[in-house]
């Protein structure tokens, strides 16, 4: 089968399901052609072709603010638009294209190859009400900016109006889509590979030395992870939560892991980062040498830290879930979570993690410590959150799910072997052709 992949960060979220078409390559060759169209990076795959479009330039400031989002997106489709033509002058017919449509790339590919069917990524619809959006009574939005807010769904709609087929990774993502569009989204519960992300009791048992962090065994080690630090993901709550945490649990080291970025929501007005905001806030209250911002670690070291947890605090505003929550889970922490749908679909309180309101530090820091000295508890929770894992989270039964899809949408199987192409045989000549 022909696949025609569009992410303009490539791989994005297709590195496992073409990893496993090219598993099919490898034991019968020729099984599949992939086609991946991106902007330019330095990431490759062996047996993928990657054609890259132009990237678009930055906008000016004369576009409205409402709509610079679908202007950047509207410059990607164009740019994709661009990058199909070529690939289709090459000779290439994809039987289906897949990508995320929240970049605008797929939006005229349409145009390109009629007929073809088309599995978007749909990741979010954003509202003013019921989700991120003032959420947070700390961070209220003016309703002058409103209309910002509603144009980022304009790519959303468009992709809609293709009328091609769509997929989301929880049901609470797919929720936030009006009703009317919900039923063109299938769900495809993303999943980790649960035998890296698993249980080390060793870990325990010995000393772990990350970076700048070292614990013991007779210590505790709190664990936090975001991409990066800021209210989107709970970080002030987690914050102000330490000054009471670290006084009443002597043992207790914390490690907290992620950029001073902004991926999500906005700067702080003042200038900085997020942890300069805290730091500022409560660093005079904590000590620092039990507590260790890590930055961006390797993933190795992300999951030696999970391993060893003895608390792993995920906070979140309603929005999309993390990896760490399911990589959390599948190694078998004690998943300290919002009370949030992006959390509460994954964690059920008492059963396989512990829930706490999002924004209340006090609340947070009575949970945290509960984890930790309620060893009967902890021990079932771990035993709950990767038996909730392999239930749910392993990756290949997602790759199961994602294939199955696949083959409803082309009426093809994936795994049936390419036949042979048989050599014509060589036409007679005729008795009337050797005598002329």
């Amino acid at each position: 089968m022909n696949f025609l992949f569009v992410h303009q960060n490539f791989p994005g979220q297709y590195l496992h399901l073409v990893r496993s078409l090219l598993a099919d390559n490898a034991k019968h060759p020729g099984t599949h052609e992939i086609v991946f169209m991106t902007e330019p990076n330095r990431n490759h795959l062996e047996g993928v072709r990657k054609v890259t479009y132009a990237k678009p330039p930055p906008l000016s400031n004369a576009v409205v603010w409402d709509a610079r989002e679908y202007e950047m997106a509207a410059r990607r489709a164009n740019a994709a638009y661009k990058g199909a033509l070529t690939i289709k002058a090459l000779g290439f017919k994809p039987d289906i294209i897949l990508g995320h449509h929240g970049w605008g790339e797929m939006l005229n590919l349409v145009d390109v190859f009629p007929g073809v069917p088309m599995l978007g990524y749909f990741e979010f619809y954003y509202k003013i009400t019921g989700a991120d959006v003032n959420f947070d009574p700390e961070f209220p939005m003016a309703e002058a900016l409103y209309g910002s807010v509603r144009g980022k769904n304009a790519t959303n709609l468009l992709a809609l109006a293709l009328d091609q087929y769509g997929q989301t990774p929880t049901a609470w993502q797919r929720s936030t889509y009006p009703d009317w569009a919900q039923a063109r989204i299938q769900i495809i519960e993303e999943g980790v590979d649960l035998d890296i992300c698993q249980p080390d009791p060793a870990l325990r048992r010995k000393t772990l030395t990350v970076g700048p962090l070292t614990v013991t065994p007779r210590q505790k080690l709190v664990t936090y992870v975001a991409r990066n630090l800021e209210p989107y993901r709970g970080f002030h709550t987690m914050m102000r939560a330490l000054p009471r945490l670290l006084e009443e649990q002597p043992d207790v080291v914390v490690s907290l892991v992620g950029g001073n970025d902004v991926s999500y929501g906005a700067p702080p007005q003042g200038g900085g980062s997020w942890k300069d905001v805290l730091m500022k806030e409560v660093g005079g209250q904590i000590d620092l040498s039990r507590v260790h911002f890590m930055g961006k670690v390797s993933y190795k070291d992300h999951l030696d830290l999970l391993k060893r947890s003895d608390a792993h605090v995920y906070l979140s505003y309603p929005f999309v879930a993390s990896w760490s929550l399911r990589e959390a889970l599948a190694c078998g922490c004690v998943v300290v979570g919002a009370d949030t749908k992006t959390v509460t679909e994954f964690v059920t309180h008492e059963q396989n993690g512990l829930i706490t309101p999002t924004l209340d530090h006090e609340a947070l820091t009575e949970t945290v410590l509960r984890a930790l000295t309620d060893t009967k508890l902890a021990a079932k929770l771990r035993k709950s959150a990767r038996a909730y894992a392999e239930a749910h989270l392993g990756m290949d039964e997602y790759i199961a799910r994602y294939r199955a899809y696949i083959e409803k949408i082309t009426g093809r199987s994936l795994t049936a072997p390419v036949p042979p192409v048989k050599e014509k045989p060589r036409a007679r000549a005729t008795q009337k052709a050797r005598t002329v």
